[in-house]
């Protein structure tokens, strides 16, 4: 028999060095304020951006789209498992984000995977920002492209991959970019990156996970954050994050669409969205195209914790979204912090290795359009008095 205790020998090594993530389990729908173990709390790290969640429009529609098409879609989607309320979503989908078309997978994670192995071939390279989320290094690595890592965020260093990627005589070139990178909440330079693409004749695939409902007008995402619509090929996004249910998809030209139906493999070879997500994330879209209301007060709120966070001394990294990482650089140290903040009603984890570099360990804090500005002030008096007491703060 297999000797598990190899496996309990690496947790307890996490636990000592800090690193040892606690899942705690909600006994209550996502909110601004949350009941884990019969405590409530005040919900500091969830990805919940608009408060889209346990909205009363999305609820209503997944009930709903229940009623009328069952619980699950019954097959894959090239059999028989695409319903018209998929159809109904990607086309508003490609509406709200001013592409083509749209093609929904069933994460942000399986978006990735989708596209990249798809589009690439030995004969091809990817060229990648060293700081890219795990589902584009795994896309990646599913690929049997040549590999081209470039410094965080520095055009100029991604060009002299591109530069030495013509040279080694690639026929493809796939740059790949985070359009807001979830750990430090700093923006991709868009800009630069699209001019360097052009330059060199490269596609340009930009994951905009933590974009999509929180930058640009009505949350279309970085795309049109920076006006930079019909130059950027490919736009992957989630539905698990602002607009408050769960899935991925990718966004660009109706022939780059048709092309990942025929070769996408989380496409072809798993079920799709249930009825229910389905509905309640068409829901989500119709609200946001209407209404920037959400989107507004995410940013305000945002603004106005960090500048709080800022003034009393703590270190708030370069985020320019309402990502805010409190940088504590220690694990121990960290993960203290936050047992501590749970103790005093707030609920905001310690993000440490491998998640984040060795020695940049910090607490991340998710600003959320549920927050009032009176639970901001709570967590600000919370964060003050932990920061002080772990001399976090002099």
């Amino acid at each position: 028999m297999f000797d598990y205790s190899v496996f309990a020998k690496e947790l307890k090594e996490l636990e000592e060095n800090g690193l040892l993530v606690r899942i705690k389990t909600l006994e209550s729908p996502q909110g601004a304020w949350l009941t884990i173990n019969g405590k409530k709390v005040l919900n500091m790290c969830s990805n919940n951006y608009l408060g889209f969640a346990f909205r009363d429009e999305l609820k209503s529609a997944a009930i709903d789209a229940i009623k009328k098409w069952g619980v699950g879609p019954g097959a894959v989607r090239t059999i028989a498992g695409t319903l018209s309320v998929h159809d109904d979503l990607e086309r508003e989908l490609a509406e709200f984000k001013k592409v083509e078309a749209t093609l929904v997978l069933q994460s942000g994670f399986n978006a990735n995977q989708a596209v990249i192995p798809a589009i690439t071939t030995a004969e091809d390279a990817i060229l990648s920002d060293e700081l890219n989320h795990a589902s584009i290094i795994d896309g990646v690595r599913l690929s049997k492209a040549k590999r081209y890592v470039w410094k965080h965020r520095d055009a100029e260093d991604l060009e002299e991959k591109l530069k030495q990627a013509r040279e080694e005589g690639a026929r493809r070139l796939l740059v790949i970019t985070d359009g807001v990178f979830s750990m430090d909440g700093d923006l991709a330079p868009l800009p630069e990156i699209v001019d360097k693409c052009e330059k060199y004749g490269a596609m340009l695939m930009v994951d905009d996970a933590h974009g999509e409902g929180v930058l640009g007008s009505h949350g279309r995402g970085i795309v049109d954050h920076f006006d930079l619509h019909g130059r950027v090929d490919i736009e992957v996004g989630t539905l698990s994050k602002a607009f408050g249910v769960v899935g991925g998809f990718v966004a660009g030209k109706k022939e780059l669409i048709d092309y990942l139906k025929q070769k996408a493999r989380p496409f072809l070879f798993s079920s799709s969205l249930s009825p229910a997500e389905t509905g309640a994330a068409l829901a989500a879209v119709r609200i946001l195209q209407n209404d920037d209301t959400p989107v507004k007060k995410l940013w305000e709120n945002a603004r106005y914790f960090k500048e709080k966070m800022q003034a009393m001394g703590f270190d708030t990294g370069h985020s320019e979204t309402p990502i805010t990482p409190v940088m504590l650089y220690d694990a121990k140290l960290s993960s203290q912090f936050s047992v501590r903040l749970f103790e005093e009603g707030i609920f905001a984890q310690s993000i440490g290795y491998p998640t984040v570099p060795k020695g940049k360990a910090r607490i991340r804090v998710m600003i959320s359009a549920a927050h009032t500005k009176e639970d901001l002030d709570f967590a600000l008096d919370k964060f003050e008095k932990v920061g002080r007491e772990l001399g976090v703060l002099k």
